[in-house]
């Protein structure tokens, strides 16, 4: 195997330490003066072949392509980061629609939430739950098309007693003809902050009540 050929081989496989790394860098300059130095020192009983010196030149040229992919990739990646932060700084202070099994009732005024609803239902009924696991209300929406079906809940329980602010469960059921299916519901909150690097490494909302939530996770801005 030459020198060049091991270098390529350690190259491409990563085994290098980072000072080995360093030693078996080579740039187009010094490339050209391994392959001078490697043909006039070549064993006159056995030349190097035409094809070896071409393939030499191609494995060169494919370590340095691999690298300056890596980071154009890099940039990129850079790039897509900053502009999902730049939207997402925009979004402090809207409300969103985010997936969630609970939602906030603020003081004096409505919990807005909605059910995923993919069928169409004779009865869709939404179960509104307190920190005790006390049944709070009941809301019936009656006949519903499959979709995403929107709903708000004034605080009043069954007695028409108003319920206090804070974060309530909610658990959709479909029903009607003796059938009954639960269904994942969507919360809507106010966007207190954005955060960087949070779960996964990527860029989180601060909801209001709710929590921290995955920008991905947003399904509609209001």
């Amino acid at each position: 195997m030459s020198v060049i050929d091991d270098i390529f081989t350690r190259s491409s496989a990563g085994l290098a330490s980072p000072v080995q790394g360093q030693q078996n860098k080579l740039g187009q300059d010094q490339f050209l003066e391994l392959m001078i130095t490697q043909l006039r020192n070549q064993d006159p009983l056995k030349p190097m072949e035409s094809g070896e010196f071409l393939s030499q030149i191609a494995q060169f040229s494919t370590v340095t392509g691999i690298k300056d992919l890596q980071s154009s990739f890099a940039s990129l990646a850079g790039s897509i980061y900053s502009n999902q932060a730049l939207q997402a700084s925009g979004l402090v202070g809207r409300t969103v629609l985010v997936p969630s099994g609970h939602a906030r009732l603020p003081a004096g005024g409505m919990l807005e939430a909605a059910v995923d609803l993919p069928a169409g239902t004779q009865d869709l009924v939404i179960g509104i739950y307190n920190g005790n696991n006390e049944l709070v209300r009941n809301v019936h929406l009656g006949r519903q098309t499959a979709g995403v079906v929107s709903f708000a809940w004034d605080g009043a329980d069954e007695t028409g007693a108003l319920a206090p602010a804070g974060v309530y469960e909610l658990r959709a059921v479909a029903g009607g003809q003796g059938e009954s299916r639960a269904l994942d519901t969507l919360a809507k909150s106010r966007v207190n902050s954005v955060s960087l690097g949070g779960q996964g490494g990527g860029i989180s909302l601060n909801l209001d009540g709710l929590g921290e939530v995955d920008f991905a996770q947003v399904r509609e801005i209001m």
